[in-house]
């Protein structure tokens, strides 16, 4: 059904600067080709369903609808999504090839994306602080991020009140991965011997926890703890330093930790040394996971859910669209279709 909507807008001509100005109208912003009522069943959709389901059955092109989206966003969006923020989780996420990057903010309280902008270094984080505003800043009680030190170094230079709490996930990556690259040299050593068939196939049960192994994956252990006491060395470490990272008392884990940082430096496996330094630098970070239990794993969530909507964008040039995608589907934004609004009627 092709609807037409006929008004003759009053014009103004300004006394001061003799410009003529046009009178606003309720049902569409200045300049837009499209009522509100139109938009808002244009981002009802876009939250809900896919790319080519929203532009066949409204005919718009989608570059039209992320332009749409920015405008529903700010209209309908909290006027500041920063107030109340106690303790926030930071992470990066790529959307296009060629290195593009989102830097998004997560309020872990509320579970909601809160600011997101583009780019992932230390002037990007910049402008979330400056936004924020010092007095703000101030009551920020705790920082989740991966070991990425630009990020780091802007937050203890912007909220030096802020403990910052290093991702569980991220640490014991260092680890799973230094135990992956014993894993394969040990394989090139001992390729086409006793040892190398013993330790072939063991990628899975050595990565496991231990509550998660069954007949199969302890049998292969055994045969690593009989024939490579450097793998299985490096399985020990892998499994005692995961196993650190569950308790609760933030005093014995850093001491068990610091155990393990001089277990690993004497190891001879160059991996752990390179990760048992790294571990020692960011040490107080990951004792703040023990102490308050926070990671980024709402922050990964969030991203997991996003990779989801970035792959829906695509054919956003704008990176202010994939953003206001972004917050109209991970902010808590609440949308009706045009018909549930009871004074929707007026404008047709």
């Amino acid at each position: 059904m092709e609807l037409w909507l006929t008004y003759r807008q009053r014009r103004v001509k300004c006394g001061r600067c003799r410009s003529i100005v046009v009178e606003l109208v309720p049902w569409a912003e200045p300049w837009v080709w499209f009522t509100h009522a139109f938009e808002d069943a244009v981002a009802y959709l876009a939250q809900r369903t896919d790319k080519t389901t929203v532009v066949d059955l409204l005919r718009v092109a989608w570059a039209t609808v992320g332009a749409i989206l920015v405008r529903v966003v700010g209209r309908k969006g909290p006027r500041d999504r920063l107030e109340g923020l106690r303790r926030i989780g930071i992470d990066e996420l790529s959307y296009r090839r060629h290195h593009k990057y989102v830097t998004i903010v997560v309020d872990h309280d509320r579970g909601r994306a809160v600011w997101a902008a583009e780019g992932r270094n230390a002037k990007t984080l910049e402008r979330f602080f400056e936004e924020l505003g010092p007095e703000r800043c101030g009551k920020l009680e705790a920082v989740t991020t991966d070991m990425a030190e630009s990020y780091m170094s802007v937050v203890r230079r912007c909220a030096p009140s802020a403990k910052i709490v290093v991702d569980r996930f991220h640490v014991q990556r260092l680890v799973h991965d230094a135990l992956d690259e014993v894993r394969r040299a040990q394989v090139r050593e001992h390729q086409g011997t006793e040892e190398g068939r013993a330790i072939k196939k063991t990628r899975w049960s050595l990565q496991k926890n231990p509550w998660n192994l069954d007949g199969m994956d302890h049998e292969k252990l055994a045969r690593v703890q009989a024939t490579n006491r450097s793998l299985y060395r490096a399985y020990l470490l892998k499994a005692t330093l995961c196993a650190q990272l569950d308790r609760h008392q933030p005093n014995v884990a850093r001491e068990k930790i610091e155990e393990w940082i001089a277990w690993a430096l004497r190891s001879r496996l160059e991996p752990f040394r390179k990760a048992a330094r790294t571990i020692r630098t960011y040490l107080e970070g990951i004792i703040e996971y023990v102490r308050t239990g926070l990671s980024n794993g709402r922050s990964e969530g969030l991203n997991a859910k996003v990779r989801t909507i970035t792959s829906r964008s695509y054919g956003f040039h704008n990176v202010h669209s994939l953003i206001a995608l972004i917050f109209l589907c991970c902010s808590g934004l609440t949308l009706q279709p045009p018909h549930a609004y009871p004074d929707v009627s007026r404008f047709h």
